[in-house]
């Protein structure tokens, strides 16, 4: 499983849950080459890291949007389209995570209100992806409905190392084994 093949998954994932093709929100030269089926973004406001790269997303998607990070390829479509239906009552909605911040705001579900907080966050140099949440209605996917999709280890798995990238093509071989 190469890089161009998780973006393929991811951007596959994408287009089945909402029915268009997903914007690809890129600051790297060579992402014109990654796929010519997508339109590329680069962040509006460089050089704010996921947060900027949220923030492009909303302001450039069509609202509301669905963003996931590119290097998340077990993410599937059924879960996508939870997040896009659930996301009536919230300005955001996003799963229930292990990690440290208790969600997943890189696979998650975000409508137009959320462009105003994240830019506030954005001037007072708060970069963190979780740093408008209180400034929003936040909804939260629990862990009982995330599961219906998948192991949440193996959903919101990162490929951001080669030895990451080994581990994933060893996930994937099993999972489709399984099938």
């Amino acid at each position: 499983m190469g890089g161009e093949r998780i973006l393929d998954r991811v951007a596959l994932a994408l287009t089945h849950a909402l029915g268009t093709p997903p914007l690809l929100i890129a600051n790297d030269p060579e992402a014109a080459g990654w796929r010519s089926d997508l339109r590329l973004v680069a962040d509006v406001r460089p050089g704010q890291g996921s947060l900027g790269g949220l923030y492009t997303a909303v302001i450039e998607g069509p609202a509301p949007v669905v963003c996931v990070g590119w290097d998340m390829p077990f993410v599937s479509a059924p879960l996508l389209r939870a997040l896009a239906d659930g996301l009536a009552g919230h300005d955001a909605l996003l799963p229930w995570s292990p990690r440290r911040h208790g969600v997943e705001p890189m696979c998650a579900a975000y409508g137009p209100r959320c462009g105003e907080a994240i830019a506030a966050c954005l001037e007072a140099g708060d970069l963190r992806a979780v740093a408008f949440h209180a400034s929003i209605s936040v909804g939260i996917l629990p862990l009982s409905e995330l599961r219906r999709f998948g192991d949440p280890d193996c959903l919101f798995f990162n490929v951001n190392t080669a030895d990451d990238l080994a581990r994933a093509d060893g996930l994937w071989r099993r999972l489709e084994s399984s099938r």
